[in-house]
């Protein structure tokens, strides 16, 4: 098949929406088929353009038998609200003549991958103009997430407004997917029938991604941390939505238990102001986003993982770097109120606690670090939950497989 991606992150990113299109890319080439993927150059999660692409200017690739074109691209140094728009907006136009360049391609399939939502009214028009299948995907719903995070106000005529635009494009498409049952619950809520939707988890490779001691481990070596030290760690993105302000407080609560150390990894718009909360804490320590090639080093470096969520976040975004830390064999504490999909898979593999609820995360990680059996039972149970649902080839292959007969 000749297959057209349209989305605004790609490799070479390393976490988040961009890490997930590009494996996807890459496999659909392995497997024979023509791709092509329209993009931006790469700036997630330092909101800084990587060396050496160019955000001013159009560049071509062949990457991993893919045939990559990327847009001019702005980028603000400090994303907000309004910036944030402008840097969606800045890639929908560009995008647009690169993917009417496409319709030359003539793809049996055009995929939407959202963020951005603006892009996505011209991956559909493009598809009828080639008669190809519409594949709308669905990472992070866009207005739902900025509305429950305050950035805007859910009940004024704009937004109004936005909700009717967003219901439009979504019944542009054949197909509309998203990484969660509840966030496919959403889109049968914003009007789009059930037949239409479909389930397309994000995955984790298994044979990159696996479980190894934490004796003789390079990032407790480098880092000073010895085998009788418990570590909590958190690697990724640190945005707003992360709400990781509450690990801090976790450490600051925890400062004299000399046994346990937090590992922050990553980078993000919040990351300066999580190191000030955060100065002269001997406890917790900040590494930046690590190469993909040491991601199993860093990841089973933990003995536990800890993923915080906002509480307006939690129902709507599915953390795509829960799966690692699963993969890693590694008890998880979430925050996320009870009956969210992010509660629902982590009461499975480790615990739960209330959204801002300090103590109830310290509490938590006492009890992880005063049962190492608890610990190891909850790995296994995490690694043989990943394996049976969430293998990249399993996910992947099922998807393309839903390509072929439609």
């Amino acid at each position: 098949m000749k297959i057209l991606i349209h989305g605004l992150n790609f490799s070479p990113e390393l976490i988040g929406i961009g890490k997930y299109t590009g494996e996807l890319a890459a496999w659909l080439a392995q497997a024979g088929h023509d791709v092509h993927v329209v993009t931006a150059p790469p700036y997630y999660p330092e909101w800084k353009v990587q060396q050496p692409y160019s955000g001013w200017k159009y560049q071509k690739e062949n990457w991993q038998r893919v045939q990559v074109i990327r847009c001019p691209l702005w980028v603000p140094c400090n994303p907000t609200g309004v910036t944030r728009i402008i840097h969606l907006f800045s890639f929908a136009v560009s995008s647009f003549f690169a993917m009417i360049n496409q319709i030359k391609f003539k793809p049996d399939v055009v995929i939407s991958i959202v963020p951005t939502l603006f892009a996505a009214s011209t991956s559909a028009w493009v598809a009828r103009r080639s008669k190809a299948i519409s594949w709308l995907h669905i990472q992070d719903f866009e207005l739902d997430a900025a509305a429950n995070l305050g950035m805007v106000h859910s009940k004024n005529v704009m937004m109004r407004l936005a909700i009717q635009w967003e219901k439009s494009v979504l019944l542009r498409f054949d197909r509309v997917s998203s990484i969660s049952t509840q966030m496919v619950n959403r889109l049968i809520s914003k009007g789009v029938p059930k037949e239409k939707t479909a389930l397309f988890p994000n995955w984790v490779d298994t044979h990159s991604i696996y479980p190894l001691p934490t004796r003789d481990n390079p990032y407790r070596s480098k880092l000073g941390i010895s085998d009788d030290h418990i570590v909590v760690l958190y690697s990724g993105n640190m945005g707003a939505k992360q709400g990781l302000g509450i690990i801090v407080d976790a450490a600051k609560q925890l400062k004299e238990h000399r046994k346990i150390v937090f590992v922050l990894c990553g980078n993000g718009a919040f990351r300066s102001e999580l190191e000030k909360s955060a100065n002269g804490l001997q406890n917790l320590q900040f590494l930046d986003l690590q190469p993909l090639e040491q991601l199993n080093f860093l990841l089973n470096a933990a003995d536990i993982h800890i993923l915080p969520q906002q509480s307006g976040a939690a129902d709507l975004v599915m953390p795509s770097k829960l799966l690692g830390m699963l993969a890693s064999g590694r008890p998880v504490i979430a925050t996320a109120h009870d009956g969210t999909e992010l509660a629902n898979v982590v009461s499975q593999v480790g615990i739960v606690t209330t959204p801002g609820n300090v103590d109830a995360l310290v509490q938590a990680i006492l009890q992880l670090e005063g049962s190492p059996e608890l610990r190891d039972k909850l790995g296994k149970r995490s690694v043989e939950l990943v394996n049976n649902k969430w293998g990249q080839e399993i996910v992947i292959g099922d998807f393309q497989r839903r390509l072929m007969n439609l």
